[in-house]
């Protein structure tokens, strides 16, 4: 079954280009809007699997669209795909709620990947950007927690399962490797995001690590 992607991006001509070769990929696109507000809108109106989301847009910019898309649409998954692939642009899209953050200097075949992986509930990011973004994560922070208040925050599955997504496996691989369904493995996930007060997979990873609750090699 093939994909319900909905593109925003203020450049007409790259939006065109971007849904061809995506629907030369056999996915659809159910929607394209021009700002942020469009794309909410639209969101809103097509529920589409996965959002690509240009980041500097008029009238709403990409980081409030995604932010405003979450809280109306908790579960929706939105991909930027941008020119501004710096780490700070990448914390705040993020922090929004983006599970996804592509460079448009990124291959089209890798931008794809992303996009279905996101689908089934994964993350991704650019090895640059991934390599950047697990810096920041190692940085020592203060942590307004007490030991045991931080042991407590998440169960042991639930560690288990947040430990195994920061260490590449998809939660289709988590869940076989666990014995349970991924809509079990999806349901832990949003329990994960309640506790941390997270909006992403993304974001409750770099939470987790910061809180020493889980490593990254």
């Amino acid at each position: 079954m093939s994909l319900r992607i909905l593109l925003a991006d203020d450049h007409a001509i790259l939006r065109e280009g971007i849904r061809r070769s995506f629907e030369s990929a056999g996915e659809e696109v159910v929607g394209e809007a021009a700002n942020g507000e469009e794309a909410l809108d639209l969101a809103i109106a097509t529920k589409p699997d996965v959002i690509v989301m240009d980041l500097s847009m008029p009238v709403l910019d990409g980081i409030d669209a995604t932010r405003r898309i979450k809280e109306r649409i908790p579960d929706a998954k939105v991909v930027v795909l941008t020119m501004h692939d710096d780490v700070d642009s990448t914390r705040r899209a993020v922090s929004a709620g983006a599970a996804g953050f592509m460079s448009k200097g990124s291959s089209f075949a890798d931008v794809l990947a992303t996009v279905r992986g996101v689908a089934q509930g994964d993350i991704g990011f650019s090895p640059e950007l991934a390599a950047a973004m697990l810096n920041v994560a190692k940085e020592p922070v203060v942590i307004d927690l007490d030991a045991n208040e931080v042991e407590t925050l998440l169960s042991d599955r639930q560690v288990e399962i947040l430990q195994a997504i920061a260490d590449g496996a998809t939660t289709k691989q988590v869940a076989r490797a666990l014995n349970i369904t991924q809509k079990t493995v999806h349901n832990h996930l949003n329990a994960i995001y309640r506790r941390l007060d997270t909006q992403s997979l993304t974001h409750a990873v770099l939470s987790a690590v910061r809180l020493g609750i889980i490593e990254l090699d």
